[in-house]
């Protein structure tokens, strides 16, 4: 089973990462990292790099994709030529999956008309059927929420691909077992304070995007 997560500038490392920890532990797959172009990547803090071998013309019928989030998405989510390998991608894959704003990118490429998604709390507005849950199925569309979210959709999917029993083994090697020393996780439960932080984060890092 070939996996193939598309990396763009400006990509969210654990939007990323996390679903490739669990997917690359099941039996017989192979997770790809694909660009437009091979070469090195960065993430939005642009701490961390990573070389990519394959474009995406490498790998045009991978069984599963997922698509990452991150500030990145607001140019990738109106650049043809990934828009058109996600339609293509698709419409053969067994399952198109996506974590935080990668939505935005499914979305953008038509994959999310008519269905219920999910995707970070800052960015529900861009979808048609926004719904506030980590993981939202719809058939072989799955969409996680924000960045963590990703491990959560990522073993649902190992469930689905491989069964309950190797999705829990998977969950217990890399010891997913989050207990939270705050409970700000959700734009539901954090102080407004802490909100506002958020907010003008993005906002600046949106506005510092467009110079």
């Amino acid at each position: 089973m070939q996996i193939a997560i598309p990396l763009f500038d400006r990509f969210t490392a654990l939007d990323a990462i996390g679903p490739y920890e669990v997917l690359s532990r099941l039996p017989g797959a192979r997770v790809d990292f694909v660009a437009f172009e091979p070469g090195v990547v960065r993430t939005d803090t642009r701490m961390l790099a990573i070389d990519i071998e394959m474009s995406l013309g490498d790998v045009p019928r991978p069984d599963v994709l997922v698509v990452p989030g991150g500030h990145g998405t607001r140019t990738v989510m109106h650049d043809e030529r990934m828009l058109d390998w996600v339609r293509g991608v698709h419409e053969h894959s067994r399952y198109t999956t996506s974590v935080c704003t990668g939505a935005l990118v499914l979305h953008a490429a038509g994959v999310l008309d008519g269905l219920e998604a999910t995707t970070h709390w800052l960015y529900t507005d861009y979808l048609d059927k926004p719904v506030g849950r980590r993981v939202v199925e719809q058939g072989k569309v799955i969409t996680a929420a924000g960045v963590s979210a990703g491990i959560d959709m990522a073993l649902r999917l190992a469930e689905r691909i491989a069964g309950a029993e190797v999705a829990q083994a998977i969950q217990l090697a890399i010891e997913y077992d989050p207990e939270p020393p705050f409970d700000s996780g959700s734009p539901r439960k954090a102080p407004e304070r802490v909100l506002d932080i958020v907010r003008g984060a993005d906002a600046a890092e949106n506005a510092q995007a467009r110079t």
